[in-house]
């Protein structure tokens, strides 16, 4: 294939012949075929059709000194995670946005030359050769470098490719969409079992819908930030009738997108300033608002000029009007992110209508962002990516191999979210040495995997952030749940809770309970925290705190011994001091409308164990009534790992397994009686005593004392 490059790293730092694999090219691409010569800059893109792979070096990436080397394991992924997030400034963003009209000019003349492809060259190569395309189309600005601030992070994961739309091109917008339609079925037809990924904003959110509503049969995700389908409400409306006395200078080129932004604008036209005529109205208002960030305007001029600014908006109504036609016929899995302090679109109104429309949607809302969502500091799209659980190579989602871990920074964030509950609850963990002397603290906990941790359910599951988190911070484990299926899936108007209430339950590693996920984690040596009581447990009646409703048959022993996995039993307690159950399922039953209300959530759940007889099959989904406590203590104790290795073949034996089986179940239930017992000689119990004890010690002074051992 024809190739033609737009490099803007620096010619000392680039080598020869550097480019990217691009999507197979569309007519309007065809007339890309001479080189373009370097920039004397630091920014890294390249326009290709060429099949060469590219390697790159960030220039946040430093060789470590001797007095490095002395650095913690830790401490180095620390440095290393900070060079590859290395974010770029929004100045930044401007100054690639002018060496990429300067490399344009000198191929096709000034802002002209057709809609093209871009590849970042900071993207790098993907980790994996399968890794899906992710496709990025612009919002108003056409730049196509709307995902400056994420490449790094998403050339790891996605080959990634931009569109990029020259100022002065005027290709209609359903040309685009043939474009793009183009591309995605020429690689559809190349790798048929890899997704395609579209990442729109505004405009580009309108494009990538339409193209989604016209191919219904290739395997699209979509990911829309503030989508122009609200165009018709949008501020901008007042703006188009006003462009024809703007004149085309610097100063006056995108005052209405800047001013719309503090709120301005649109208000001072109505009344006028001081009772100027409208055109010097608008002039005056345009250099008053405009003048602090006069160092970029020059180039937004050229971005968008009044010419192109009006052509744009003139396109984002026609293609508001397109993409809402077609919404119906939009299959594709879509996500919505939508800004709570967009300027331009009504974008959180916007994401509820888009989410009652298409067939299957998810909406994200930032709070404090504006409308440009994915150049804000507070917006990192890998993490959103992650929290979603939409990432996959194939077909079908692979819950272990297309799981990505959290960084360190999302890790952070995580603990950090969590740190007042482990304050607050000051959880003890203890844990059984192969000796059998139970010791403070994870030394007890192998290490190596795989590892699979069997427990008790507590009421709602309220040991699990203490459990995953301390185990993570001291150990360094990280564990993978076994998680319910509606941690991951919701009907389109069901009434099971919104899934974004299970975002780091997702970002951390959960995966849905199946013996396919189950032999999948355990073969890849992973650490594997399982609730053979499942929904049931966790939900259980009055005068039912610390009973075990396992079932009856081995579930995991023969599975975890194909692997030679250590088993660990586990007991929490701590629900009692926390809360008291006030209407449980069996007085819920009895009022007519919650009885209707745990009928409907039960039908709409995924049965995991439906055929299973009696209480423990019943996993009825229902919301108990808890009256709150004066917070007590979480109290754990892992009891001695159990060796499965060297025991596959004897372990075949329905008889060993269950025998085995028991014998796991009676420690998690010798582990409950024990904690039971000896936290009556805790001091340190009560909520009050714990905070007179760090006040004077500090917050982060080493754990609150609590019983003797034996």
């Amino acid at each position: 294939m024809a190739s033609n490059a737009l490099s803007l790293l620096p010619s000392c730092c680039r080598s020869p012949s550097i480019f990217r694999h691009e999507p197979t090219s569309s007519p309007l691409l065809s007339t890309r075929s001479t080189k373009l010569p370097p920039l004397a800059r630091t920014t890294r893109l390249a326009i290709s059709t060429d099949q060469t792979p590219v390697f790159t070096t960030s220039t946040a990436a430093t060789a470590l000194s001797e007095s490095d080397k002395s650095k913690t394991k830790e401490e180095h992924l620390a440095l290393e995670e900070q060079a590859s997030e290395e974010r770029v400034s929004l100045n930044q963003f401007f100054e690639q946005a002018k060496d990429l009209l300067l490399r344009s000019e000198e191929q096709y003349g000034t802002g002209t030359g057709p809609p093209r492809w871009f590849s970042p060259l900071d993207c790098g190569t993907p980790t994996n050769h399968d890794s899906p395309l992710l496709l990025f189309l612009p919002g108003i600005d056409g730049t196509g470098l709307g995902l400056v601030r994420h490449h790094q992070k998403l050339g790891k994961i996605f080959e990634v490719s931009c569109l990029h739309i020259p100022p002065k091109d005027r290709t209609p917008f359903t040309d685009l969409v043939k474009l793009v339609e183009r591309t995605i079925r020429s690689e559809h037809d190349a790798s048929p079992d890899r997704p395609i990924y579209l990442v729109g904003e505004s405009l580009g959110a309108c494009l990538a819908l339409s193209v989604a509503a016209l191919n219904p049969d290739i395997d699209l995700e979509l990911i829309l930030a503030n989508p122009a389908t609200s165009f018709s409400k949008s501020p901008l409306q007042a703006v188009l009738p006003l462009l024809q006395f703007m004149p085309d200078s610097p100063n006056l080129s995108l005052p209405h997108i800047l001013s719309t932004i503090t709120g301005a604008m649109v208000a001072s036209l109505e009344k006028g300033v001081g009772g100027l005529p409208l055109p010097q109205t608008v002039e005056k208002l345009s250099r008053d608002i405009i003048e602090p960030s006069v160092s970029n305007l020059s180039v937004l001029a050229d971005i968008l000029p009044r010419e192109t600014l009006l052509w744009k908006l003139q396109m984002i109504s026609t293609a508001s009007s397109y993409a809402n036609s077609r919404l119906h016929a939009v299959k594709a899995h879509t996500v919505i992110l939508s800004s709570g302090r967009d300027p331009l679109l009504p974008s959180q109104e916007e994401g509820q209508r888009l989410k009652s429309l298409l067939a299957t949607c998810l909406v994200r809302t930032f709070e404090d962002c504006g409308h440009f969502l994915f150049l804000e500091d507070a917006f990192d799209m890998l993490t959103v990516i992650k929290n979603v659980g939409i990432y996959r190579r194939s077909k079908e989602r692979d819950f272990v191999s297309d799981y990505i871990p959290p960084s360190p920074s999302e890790v952070k964030g995580i603990m950090e979210k969590n740190r007042w509950v482990n304050i607050i609850m000051s959880p003890v963990m203890l844990s059984t040495l192969a000796d059998g002397k139970i010791v403070r603290g994870f030394a007890g906990i192998p290490t190596e995997g795989p590892v699979l941790y069997v427990g008790y359910h507590m009421l709602l599951g309220f040991e699990i952030v203490p459990l995953v988190t301390q185990l993570l911070e001291q150990k360094n484990v990280h564990l993978r749940g076994i998680a319910h299926p509606m941690m991951f899936l919701k009907m389109k108007n069901g009434s099971l809770p919104e899934l974004t209430l299970y975002d780091d339950f997702r970002l951390m590693g959960a995966v849905p309970v199946s013996g396919k996920n189950f032999f999948k984690l355990l073969s890849t040596k992973s650490h594997v925290l399982l609730y053979p009581g499942g929904v049931r447990e966790a939900l259980h009646r009055k005068g039912e705190a610390y009973k075990l409703f396992w079932p009856e048959r081995s579930e995991f022993v023969r599975m975890a011994a194909r692997f030679g996995a250590k088993i660990v039993p586990f007991g929490a307690v701590g629900e009692d001091d926390i809360g008291d159950l006030l209407l449980d399922y069996e007085d819920q039953m009895k009022i007519p409308f919650l009885r209707k209300s745990i009928e409907d959530l039960t039908a709409e759940a995924a049965k995991v164990r439906s055929t299973v007889d009696g209480e423990i099959g019943n996993q009825a989904m229902h919301l108990p009534g808890i009256v709150p406590k004066f917070p007590g203590r979480f109290y754990y104790k892992f009891g001695k790992p159990i060796e499965t290795a060297g025991r596959k073949q004897e372990l075949r034996d329905r008889e060993k397994a269950h025998e085995l089986y028991l014998e796991v179940k009676s420690e998690v239930e010798k582990s409950l009686a024990y904690l039971q017992k000896k936290r009556e000689s805790d001091p340190y119990r009560n909520l009050a005593a714990r905070l007179q004890y760090q006040a004077i010690h500090g917050f982060t002074s080493e754990l609150v004392p609590s019983f003797d051992l034996d």
